[in-house]
């Protein structure tokens, strides 16, 4: 059986309870403990960052020629968090349970409920770096319904979500790369992990500027590859060569869990001919608030709050 290492307790609680009951590292300790991270999308540039502001030394890797490059600036809808600002009766747990739901019952209940918990200290730190969300006319965080929720929880940049999320990561792993506490390796590819009495203790790279072979030692690796997006056949996942990682994990021992992030989206274009690879996704101005309409009638001069819904022509839906 796959031990999924979910702390003890009420569902509530139990991972309030466990990082309270875990033993604390002195600030002079930090100093020594080498952290290797392994994808600098918005979970390992945010990681490498915390980690590097934590006192912890970091070597983060990257397969492009910068983090900004990383997959996660294809993310456009938003990222939703139970900060309830529309007084709509969203909740921490009414979040849980539509992600619950949204996953067909097939994610681990008390991972989901922290998500939905640590999703309002999020968009606090998203605002603190710098990330430009949508405002209302007073200057508040703007929220939108996406996805099919009953309430309006998502907070978003535009069509720049997820570009704009990662480029306040990166200006934050930059700032930790400029004070020394980062050594940024990028244009390097994971071929293998170093396993130490069962604990991955370094990883091996190529250089895919030179073609050298190195390896680096550390007291901990953190894989942030992103999913493995292979696993179906045709999907709005990209192609990514991130499942590298996994693999090689994997040969080591890992179990290999959960290999994709799966997604029920509603607004994929079916397949029309061989000329597609994978599915197409609609077009943000397709879905919800964000949806595009124009009178029916041509030159209609009337404000648009008065042409009612018949005589609004949706043409990007009409088109598709």
């Amino acid at each position: 059986m796959l031990d999924p290492k979910i702390p003890a307790g009420p569902l509530s609680d139990k991972w309030t309870q466990h990082k309270g009951h875990c033993k604390l590292i002195n600030p002079a300790n930090k100093r020594k403990f080498e952290v290797l991270v392994v994808g600098t999308g918005l979970a390992g540039a945010s990681a490498a960052a915390s980690l590097a502001e934590l006192g912890y030394n970091v070597k983060a890797f990257c397969v492009q020629d910068s983090p900004r490059r990383a997959h996660s600036i294809a993310a456009q809808g938003g990222i939703n968090a139970a900060k309830n600002y529309q007084n709509d009766g969203d909740s921490v747990w009414r979040l849980f349970y539509d992600t619950i739901k949204g996953g067909d019952y097939r994610s681990r209940e008390a991972n989901v409920h922290r998500l939905a918990e640590v999703s309002v200290n999020i968009i606090d730190q998203c605002v603190a770096q710098g990330v430009p969300f949508a405002r209302d006319y007073g200057g508040l965080l703007d929220n939108r319904s996406f996805g099919g929720a009953q309430v309006s929880r998502t907070f978003y940049a535009r069509g720049q979500t997820g570009q704009q999320l990662l480029l306040g990561a990166y200006s934050a792993l930059s700032k930790e790369i400029n004070r020394g506490a980062v050594k940024m390796y990028s244009r390097r590819e994971m071929m293998d992990l170093v396993v130490v009495d069962g604990k991955a203790r370094g990883i091996v790279c190529r250089n895919l500027v030179t073609g050298e072979i190195e390896s680096y030692a550390g007291d901990a690796v953190l894989l942030c590859t992103g999913g493995y997006g292979n696993v179906f056949y045709l999907s709005t996942n990209a192609m990514n060569s991130n499942v590298t990682a996994a693999w090689r994990c994997h040969r080591k021992g890992a179990y290999f869990a959960n290999p994709c992030y799966t997604q029920i989206h509603p607004t994929c274009i079916p397949v029309s001919g061989d000329h597609q690879s994978k599915l197409t996704l609609m077009s943000e101005s397709l879905r919800n608030d964000g949806r595009v309409w124009v009178p029916k009638n041509k030159g209609d001069s009337r404000p648009a709050s008065q042409i009612p819904e018949d005589e609004r022509d949706y043409y990007l839906e009409r088109k598709y």
